[in-house]
């Protein structure tokens, strides 16, 4: 059998720090315990990363580019409710896979100035992405609303896909699995959406939503 090649250590360290993130929060987490999860030693690690804020940013670009792809998505074609439903699904997976940067948001910002700047445009992304996919749907007859009403909701879902996983977090601490949290998730989202949804629309996430009522 073909052997894989070794992963470097570079990959290791960035997959090590965000599995100790995710699971105890950065805050929590020095590079001493990082370098014992791998059994190397600090100054290895010191090599690749000079310090933790390294780690942080180098995780954060990862991320970035993964749900910059995803918020992209939508621009490609126009969008109906089952793909909107699958888009949120693709966006929250990504945001449970770096979740330490929605749990610990607050105090990363405060002491990372990369981080200030580029989650702010990631925010903006966001809000325009829904923005776009509201629009979509009211040219293509599934959705009544204003151009107020638009921003307004785009607004509220770009704050509640920010925030659902630090308000699990907070109704249970101790949850390690995801799939019930980010299904309630988009639900929660879509439904920002059904009070302007029209006919067969309407009727599709009410259907999608029945394993979550």
């Amino acid at each position: 059998m073909e052997r894989k090649p070794k992963r470097r250590t570079r990959e290791r360290i960035l997959e090590a720090g965000l599995r100790l993130f995710n699971e105890i929060g950065e805050p929590n987490v020095p590079t001493t315990a990082i370098a014992d999860e791998l059994n190397i030693s600090p100054g290895n690690l010191y090599y690749h990363f000079r310090s933790k804020n390294d780690i942080v940013n180098a995780l954060f670009a990862a991320f970035e580019r993964e749900i910059g792809e995803i918020l992209a998505a939508p621009a490609r074609r126009r969008a109906d409710v089952e793909d909107i439903w699958l888009f949120l699904h693709l966006l929250f997976e990504t945001v449970w896979k770096y979740r330490f940067l929605y749990r610990d948001l607050d105090d990363l910002l405060s002491r990372n100035r990369l981080l200030e700047t580029r989650f702010k445009q990631i925010l903006a992304h966001k809000e325009r992405t829904a923005a776009q996919l509201c629009h979509g749907l009211v040219a293509s007859g599934q959705m009544r609303a204003e151009a107020p009403e638009i921003q307004a909701l785009a607004t509220n879902m770009a704050c509640l896909a920010t925030y659902w996983l630090p308000f699990e977090y907070a109704r249970d601490p101790r949850r390690r699995d995801a799939g019930d949290a980010l299904g309630r998730g988009v639900y929660q989202l879509m439904s920002l959406l059904a009070p302007f949804l029209q006919g067969d629309a309407r009727r599709l996430l009410q259907r999608l939503s029945q394993e979550y009522l």
